[in-house]
């Protein structure tokens, strides 16, 4: 009986060593995960290629043919190549580059004209932490931030076929279920819709017959979204 009361302790002195190596091993690769993300998200050196005025992308860089404009809010993270595949799927978690990504893409709605030619447009983005890919919207809750960082750019097509000036005017909170309308690119009353639904709301900024919607989740699991509304100008 003593004989195997010895090999029960020797046995759950294992399994229990057993189980906090694999509990180490969950932590590591916890770690491992969440540093890659970050890092992919973060990952700066897709601005290499972005379009210059007047000058064509090379025909051999890694961005897929998928890319459909670039995006540049001054003075903040926001720099980047916008995508757009057959569903608003396809660039959830897939990077510029074509490869898998849990940072996924900043990408335009499938539903909408690769021209920006519609009268309301929608990107989306995941929110990152430190303000990477879309997690940079949560400063334009701040009516003073979106006065001061309203200003950007709009690079449209692979080789920078037309240049708009972009301008935030306000930012929205919304609940998908409540008020999915507003992902609707042919909405009507979207002006309506946004004053009546604005935190910030700039009412000095000029007028124009298209709006481009950034949109992002607030919460990693949430039924909210932000959105920050910008003009398009000629």
């Amino acid at each position: 009986m003593r004989k195997f009361w010895i090999k029960m302790n020797i046995l759950y002195e294992k399994l229990m060593l057993l189980a906090f190596i694999l509990a180490m091993l969950i932590v590591v690769y916890g770690l491992y995960d969440s540093w890659y993300v970050f890092h992919s998200a973060n990952d700066k050196s897709v601005l290499r290629y972005k379009p210059k005025e007047g000058e064509p992308i090379p025909d051999d860089i890694p961005i897929t043919d998928e890319m459909v404009a670039w995006i540049t809010m001054d003075d903040t993270n926001i720099d980047y190549p916008v995508m757009q595949g057959e569903d608003n799927y396809r660039f959830l978690n897939v990077n510029p580059y074509g490869e898998y990504s849990l940072s996924g893409s900043i990408f335009l709605d499938s539903r909408n004209s690769a021209d920006f030619s519609d009268a309301y447009s929608i990107l989306y983005g995941h929110h990152m932490e430190y303000g990477v890919m879309f997690g940079a919207l949560d400063e334009y809750l701040d009516k003073n931030y979106l006065l001061s960082h309203s200003d950007g750019t709009l690079l449209v097509g692979r080789d920078h076929v037309k240049s708009h000036r972009v301008k935030a005017f306000a930012s929205v909170k919304v609940n998908i279920f409540d008020k999915n309308e507003i992902f609707d690119p042919e909405i009507e009353n979207l002006d309506v819709f946004i004053r009546k639904n604005a935190k910030v709301y700039d009412d000095t900024v000029p007028k124009s017959d298209r709006v481009l919607a950034l949109s992002t989740c607030t919460e990693p699991v949430s039924q909210n979204r932000l959105l920050v509304f910008c003009y398009i100008y000629d």
